[in-house]
C-alpha cells in the first residue's frame, strides 16, 4: 500500500519515507511545532513516528500521512495525515490533519493537498473529512474553506483543548471534479 503516488500536477502526495526525516526538521519552525505536532521534532522521533507511519501503510491501519511533495525532484514541502478511525471518530468520518513547511506557505499547496488527500480518503470509504482548528489558526481555517469545508459543530480534545470543526461530505468525491 504504501506505492501510493497523487498527483494533481502541481503536488504529489506519497507516503511519508524515513529519507524525509532531515527535510522534516530542517522545515519545522515555531508554527508546525504548535499546531501540528505538539513540540518540537527530534530526530528519533521524527525517525520512530515516520516508521509508525510506514508500518501504518504496510499494515493498512487507520493512519495515511503523506509527504507533500512539489518539483520534478518531488521536495518536500510539508506533511498531511488522514485518521481513516480513531478517537471521536465514528464510522465513516476521516481526520484531516496538514502543515507546510515556511518557504512553501501562501502558495496554495496546503489546499491542494487537502483536495487529493480528501479524494483519496473517499476512495477508501470516508463519507466525510473532518478538519479541526484551534481558533488562534486562521491559515488553517482559510485551507479548509478554500478546499469546500464548512463550518460544523466545535469540539473539546480530552484535555480540554477548543477546536474549531470544518467538515466535507466526500462520498462521492473520487468520482468528481473536485
Amino acid at each position: 500500500m504504501h506505492d501510493v503516488k497523487l498527483s494533481d500536477g502541481t503536488i504529489i502526495l506519497s507516503p511519508l519515507r524515513l529519507d524525509d526525516v532531515e527535510a522534516h526538521l530542517e522545515g519545522e519552525d515555531g508554527l508546525l511545532v504548535r499546531w501540528l505536532n505538539g513540540g518540537p521534532g527530534t530526530r528519533e522521533g521524527t525517525e520512530g513516528y515516520f516508521r509508525h507511519c510506514r508500518e501504518q501503510w504496510d499494515n493498512a491501519g487507520p493512519l495515511r500521512a503523506f509527504g507533500i511533495r512539489t518539483g520534478a525532484d518531488e521536495v518536500l514541502a510539508g506533511t498531511i495525515d488522514l485518521r481513516l478511525a480513531g478517537e471521536g471518530l465514528a464510522p465513516g468520518p476521516v481526520n484531516v490533519a496538514y502543515g507546510l513547511y515556511p518557504s512553501w506557505r501562501g502558495r496554495g499547496l496546503a489546499t491542494r493537498a487537502v483536495l487529493l488527500a480528501s479524494r483519496y480518503a473517499a476512495s477508501e470509504g470516508g463519507t466525510e473529512a473532518v478538519i479541526q482548528v484551534e481558533p488562534d489558526n486562521p491559515a488553517s481555517a482559510a485551507v479548509a474553506q478554500r478546499a469546500g469545508f464548512t463550518p460544523g459543530m466545535p469540539t473539546y480534545d480530552k484535555d480540554g483543548t477548543y477546536f474549531d470543526r470544518y467538515v466535507r461530505n466526500i462520498r462521492n468525491l473520487h468520482t468528481a471534479a473536485g
